[in-house]
């Protein structure tokens, strides 16, 4: 078995961006030429899974990351990792666990998934991004300076603002008919959102660097190359159906109130999500804030326009 660079959450939305990208980075680079990708996810029989498994240096494997063991990651000889944890309310207790496990293991590096930087606070009142900061919190103490880490910060996702613009779309070209269509974004504060295989694609990048001395303990933020408006996106719906739309909902976090009716969690903490957004709707989440780093290693270039397009083409 040769040193393996792990990527949790294979399949999702960052992760296939870093497995993608790797491979190439990884054969090009004189240290890791000879290192495998051991790409997780919960089925080997999905299409993407089945996508990835095809790339040279790539193993797929079932395995759910919240039991990984320090005796796993010492067999799999892992010497770095990528992890985009769930946002559930247990995340600290699971995320924390494997970068424990990490460090017991003498994993080198590990690049993880945070959210929206103007978030990752201890009083935020939305509950996950306090978890995010809880985690990067843990891993900036003394305990854990043998574990190397970068936090990546991207903000809203490109998938969850165009998403309901393009089945919007598709309905009415379907039946000619319009409906109310509902947009997290406000009316006119400007945000940039990123799309999610961008954000892998960054993350490779750091995976790949032979010294990562000048990552360690980074905090990266990561937007869209540009800033887009609810009434902006109004607008480009407009566009590809040739009508007006008449009923518009902006900031609505409707759907906040299902998820805490049928969830098993604390109303109240699922409830909290409703506030996620509030950053941007104040204008804290601009293209102009992205890191540096970023834009001189792989700024992110997919445009809500361009990811609207690609999502009517499926």
């Amino acid at each position: 078995m040769a040193p393996t660079f792990l990527v949790v959450g294979a399949t999702g939305n960052t992760g296939k961006g870093v497995v993608e990208t790797l491979p190439k980075l990884l054969k090009a680079s004189k240290v890791f030429s000879s290192h495998r990708i051991l790409a997780l996810t919960r089925s080997k029989d999905s299409a993407v899974a089945q996508q990835l498994a095809k790339l040279p240096g790539v193993e797929v494997a079932e395995q759910n990351w919240t039991e990984i063991t320090v005796d796993w990651l010492r067999q799999n000889e892992v010497v770095r990792a990528f992890i985009a944890s769930h946002n559930q309310p247990n995340q600290f207790a699971e995320e924390s666990t494997f970068h424990l496990n990490a460090l017991n293991a003498g994993v080198e590096y590990v690049v993880r998934i945070s959210t929206t930087a103007a978030n990752v606070r201890p009083d935020c009142q939305a509950y996950y991004p306090r978890s995010h900061w809880a985690i990067e919190a843990m891993l900036s103490s003394p305990e854990f300076k043998a574990l190397q880490w970068s936090s990546l910060q991207p903000n809203v996702f490109l998938s969850y603002i165009v998403g309901p613009v393009a089945e919007y779309i598709k309905q009415y070209r379907k039946t000619g008919k319009s409906r109310k269509l509902l947009s997290m974004l406000s009316a006119d504060a400007p945000v940039a959102p990123v799309d999610g295989p961008e954000v892998g694609v960054f993350a490779a990048h750091l995976l790949a660097q032979e010294d990562i001395t000048a990552h360690n303990n980074a905090k990266y933020v990561l937007n869209g190359p540009e800033d887009i408006s609810g009434e902006q996106l109004v607008k480009l719906t407009e566009e590809h159906i040739g009508a007006k739309v008449e009923d518009v909902a902006f900031k609505d976090m409707s759907f906040i109130d299902e998820m805490a009716v049928n969830t098993k969690e604390s109303k109240n903490v699922i409830l909290s999500l409703k506030h996620a957004q509030e950053t941007g709707w104040s204008g804290e989440c601009t293209a102009s804030t992205t890191s540096k780093k970023v834009l001189e290693i792989a700024p992110p270039k997919h445009t809500a326009a361009e990811v609207l397009k690609a999502m009517l083409k499926r």
